[in-house]
C-alpha cells in the first residue's frame, strides 16, 4: 500500500477544500492516486469538494494587442514576483510591447520571442535590464497569436489578472465585447463539447455513476438500470453545459445561453483564449513560524 504523506493530504485539501481526515481517507482508498482521491471526495461530498476556479499562485499581467482591422491579434502572460511590480508602468509597457511583437512577428515560442528586437535590442536583453531596474525576476510564460475568421474582441479584468481574446463572426461590435466579458466571468473550459477532453468526461461519468449508486443504496430502493443510466447521462450533460461556452447561460441574461445569443444575432464564435495570471503555478508558501523557530535555534547555537 502506498504511503500517504502529510504533503499528499495537504495538496488534496488545497485542491478540494475537503476536511483533512476526509482527504486522508480518500487517498488511502485511492492507493495514493491524487486524481482518483479527488473523484472519491466528489462522490462523498458533492460540489463541496470542487473549487470554482484554479488556484492563482503567481503575479503578473495579461496583455493583448489587436490590429486596427480586428483580424489579427495576440494575448500574452508575463509574470513577476509581486503584485506591486505587476502595477509598475515599465513592466506593463514591456508586456504590451511583447503582445504587439507576437502579433506582428509571429514567433514560434517563447525562445523565438525572446530573440526578437525592441528598438534594436533583443527582448531577452530588455527583460534582463528590466529585472535589474525593478529588482525582481520577470518571465514570459505563454502567448497565442490569432488570425481571426471574424473580428477579435478582447477584455482585461481585475488589474490585468484575467485576459480574454475571442474571435466572433457576425453580429454587432458590442456582441464580441459582451462575450469576452462573459468568458472572463464564467471561465469556460472549451467552446463546445467536442473541445472537452475525453478523460474529463469519463471522470465526470464515473463520479455520476458512483454518486447515483450511493444515493440508491441510501434510499434502500432498487432503481432500474435504464433509469440509472439516464441520471448519469443527465449529470454528464449538465457538466458539459457548465464548462462549455456555448452551453453556459449568458451572464447578462441567464434565461439565454451563449449559443442562443449568437443564433439570435446571426453570429458565431470560432475560438477564444482565456488567460488567468498564475493559473496552475504553485507559489512558494513561507512558513513564518518555522522560519522564526529556525532563527531562534541558530541564535542558541551561537
Amino acid at each position: 500500500m502506498a504511503e500517504i504523506t502529510a504533503g499528499m493530504v495537504r495538496e488534496l485539501r488545497e485542491k478540494t477544500d475537503a476536511p483533512m481526515m476526509e482527504c486522508k481517507k480518500a487517498l488511502t482508498e485511492a492507493g495514493g492516486d491524487l486524481a482518483k482521491a479527488e473523484e472519491i471526495l466528489r462522490v462523498k461530498l458533492g460540489n463541496k469538494a470542487s473549487k470554482a476556479a484554479s488556484r492563482v499562485a503567481a503575479e503578473g499581467v495579461v496583455a493583448t494587442h489587436v490590429a486596427a482591422d480586428g483580424r489579427l491579434g495576440a494575448i500574452i502572460e508575463v509574470n513577476c514576483e509581486t503584485d506591486f511590480v505587476a502595477k509598475n508602468d515599465d513592466f506593463l509597457a514591456f508586456a504590451g510591447t511583447l503582445a504587439r511583437l507576437v502579433a506582428e512577428q509571429k514567433p514560434a515560442d517563447v525562445a523565438a520571442l525572446s530573440a526578437l528586437a525592441i528598438d534594436g535590442v533583443a527582448v531577452e536583453e530588455k527583460r534582463k535590464a528590466l529585472v535589474g531596474k525593478i529588482g525582481e525576476n520577470l518571465s514570459i510564460r505563454r502567448f497565442e497569436r490569432v488570425e481571426a475568421r471574424g473580428k477579435l474582441a478582447t477584455y482585461i479584468h481585475g488589474g490585468a489578472k484575467i485576459g480574454v481574446m475571442v474571435d466572433v463572426a457576425g453580429g454587432e461590435e458590442s456582441l464580441g465585447k459582451d462575450i469576452a466579458m462573459h468568458i472572463a466571468a464564467s471561465k469556460p473550459k472549451a467552446l463546445d463539447a467536442s473541445g472537452v477532453p475525453a478523460e474529463a468526461i469519463e471522470s465526470e461519468r464515473r463520479v455520476a455513476t458512483e454518486k447515483a449508486a450511493e444515493d440508491a443504496a441510501k434510499s434502500g430502493k432498487t432503481i432500474p438500470p435504464e433509469i440509472m443510466a439516464k441520471r448519469v447521462e443527465g449529470s454528464v450533460q449538465k457538466f458539459l453545459k457548465e464548462v462549455t461556452l456555448l452551453g453556459q447561460p449568458f451572464v447578462k441574461n441567464d434565461k439565454q445561453t451563449i449559443e442562443q445569443l449568437l443564433k439570435s444575432s446571426n453570429a458565431s464564435v470560432a475560438r477564444f483564449d482565456l488567460y488567468v495570471v498564475g493559473e496552475g503555478i504553485e507559489k512558494k508558501k513561507d512558513d513564518f513560524a518555522a522560519e522564526v523557530m529556525a532563527q531562534v535555534g541558530q541564535a542558541k547555537q551561537k
